[in-house]
């Protein structure tokens, strides 16, 4: 699983202990409508109007302190209301509860260059609520205005795109490994793994990097890490539900539309 273990967690959360080094990696230059290759190749993101969309999520109680203590993904998504962030459900579910989190887009280095934003409501599927179903790893959550702006107005966002079929085109995943302070990035092209779930070869994408979001050419969030072993167990190869009816009610459902 593609999270940070803390000592909070429960029992059924297993911390993936992976020794991380970034080495140059062999891969193919290949070309596709919305991307460049060299495909399959992960590398440290700058700081761009792109990276500022997604960020690191932290308990509440890590606010003030934000160096090494980050442990999932999430990313903003266009909404009505200029407030949500979509990341996996298990890096979700049950944290609010605990302590309260806070969602910090663009982290890097311990900074918050867009702010700290506290999180608010939570919408899960049915599936993740009633049985913690890996088809159903996908969450979304508003994120409360920041003196006085909503999140969107601050970093941008991408769009929420539900039935997009697997593999249609390459899409540039992008997270923060608990490991390091700052995101890291790769390109692929998604495959089938199952009905419900697809995967992609990515090397780095270690525990951390739950709820990094898969997005395509078009701006268009078509995935996000988790589902099958809450993302995988290994740092090369991550997992996505497939975004469908469940995941475009939920986006419905947290959007009021």
């Amino acid at each position: 699983m593609k999270r940070t273990s803390r000592i909070f967690a429960t029992s059924r959360r297993v911390a993936l202990c992976v020794v991380v080094v970034l080495a140059a990696t062999s891969a193919s230059v290949a070309a596709a409508d919305e991307a460049a290759g060299p495909f399959g190749v992960t590398a440290v993101v700058g700081a761009t109007a792109d990276s500022a969309r997604v960020g690191a999520l932290f308990t509440a109680d890590k606010a003030g302190s934000l160096s090494g203590n980050h442990f999932c993904t999430a990313s903003v998504v266009h909404s009505p209301q200029r407030d949500l962030i979509v990341s996996a459900a298990h890096c979700i579910d049950g944290e609010g509860d605990a302590a309260g989190l806070v969602f910090v887009p663009g982290y890097r280095d311990g900074q918050a260059p867009y702010g700290v934003w506290k999180v608010g409501k939570q919408y899960l599927p049915d599936g993740w609520a009633h049985g913690q179903d890996e088809d159903s790893d996908i969450a979304f959550a508003a994120v409360d205005e920041l003196d006085g702006r909503r999140v969107e107005a601050v970093t941008g966002s991408n769009r929420f795109a539900a039935g997009v079929a697997t593999g249609a085109t390459a899409v540039t995943v992008t997270g923060y490994p608990n490991s390091r302070e700052v995101p890291i990035s790769c390109t692929n092209k998604p495959v089938a793994h199952s009905a419900t779930q697809q995967r992609i070869d990515c090397p780095e994408f270690t525990g951390g990097t739950s709820g990094s979001p898969w997005v395509n050419g078009d701006h268009e969030v078509v995935g996000v890490l988790g589902g099958h072993e809450q993302g995988g167990v290994t740092a090369d190869t991550s997992y996505s539900v497939v975004l469908g009816t469940e995941a475009a009610e939920l986006y419905k459902d947290a959007t009021g539309g």
